[in-house]
């Protein structure tokens, strides 16, 4: 029989290793399990979202496997100090309304910051970064010309 103080206390390395894996095998029905691995009042932000609380973020993963087709998340790099925690992954996809047999990709990075809640370390703020421009608007058939054509002025 095993008492409580023989389980080994949670570390913010543990809590970033239980997000790697979630976001690396993330699949429609398991949203649900982001209570898991975020508290309750945590922060998100990504170039079309901010909001603040599990009943806000949430609906945003949902909504990625409604939009796309077989989105996924490959983890290519993760740097952790303390609390905080850098990762770079690539997102893969199909749109549904657009060239939906070719696999997009967008390549960006998270800022990860852990928060310890009875006992246990989760994301108390999730910020992602990556370029809508370049990595999306200019995939696009209408949009993607302008923004090429906004690029190539702006670098003249």
């Amino acid at each position: 029989m095993t008492n409580s103080s023989d389980i080994a206390p949670d570390t913010p390395e543990q809590a970033a290793l239980r997000v790697v894996q979630f976001f690396e095998t993330l699949g429609p029905d398991d949203v649900v399990r982001i209570k898991e691995l975020y508290c309750v009042d945590a922060f998100f932000k990504d170039p079309f979202n901010e909001v603040r609380g599990l009943n806000a973020i949430t609906p945003i993963f949902s909504h990625m496997f409604d939009a796309l087709i077989q989105p996924r998340f490959v983890i290519k790099q993760k740097i952790q100090q303390g609390e905080h925690c850098f990762v770079t992954w690539d997102f893969l996809f199909a749109m549904r309304k657009f060239e939906p047999n070719t696999t997009q990709t967008i390549r960006g990075a998270s800022h990860l910051v852990f928060r310890l809640e009875e006992g246990v370390w989760r994301v108390a703020m999730h910020r992602d970064y990556w370029d809508a421009a370049e990595e999306l608007y200019e995939k696009l058939p209408v949009v993607g010309a302008l923004m090429r054509w906004l690029k190539k002025r702006a670098n003249s």
